[in-house]
């Protein structure tokens, strides 16, 4: 059993569901983003694939410590890096300038909607 980012403890193989809602979550921010067919995911982790909507590439690992950028392509998980994000939004602000404004934008239309 491994602990999600909000906290509630799951089954391993829930990673692709857990993968599903993030893709969900943000694919209108995003150019795509899916999850890597060629690295084999396992009960520890998950990995995605993403292009920003500025045509960046980057191999997404999702694990219980958060998500990270494990390489600059898609299917490649050749970085180390000692960075973890606690959301997909975190990262994605930091990866991606048009995430946020479109993010924003989107929270903005649906507050509208609401009055």
């Amino acid at each position: 059993m491994y602990m999600n980012m909000s906290g509630h403890v799951f089954d391993p193989d829930n990673w692709k569901l857990e993968a599903e809602v993030v893709i969900n979550d943000v694919k209108d921010h995003v150019k795509t983003l899916e999850i890597s067919e060629k690295l084999g995911s396992d009960y520890n982790v998950i990995y995605l694939n993403l292009i920003t909507n500025e045509g960046n590439n980057y191999c997404i690992q999702l694990s219980a410590q958060g998500f990270r950028v494990v390489g600059y392509e898609s299917d490649v998980n050749d970085l180390d890096s000692e960075v973890y994000f606690e959301t997909p939004y975190s990262l994605l602000n930091s990866v991606s300038p048009s995430f946020k404004v479109s993010f924003a934008n989107a929270l903005f239309k649906k507050l509208n909607e609401l009055n």
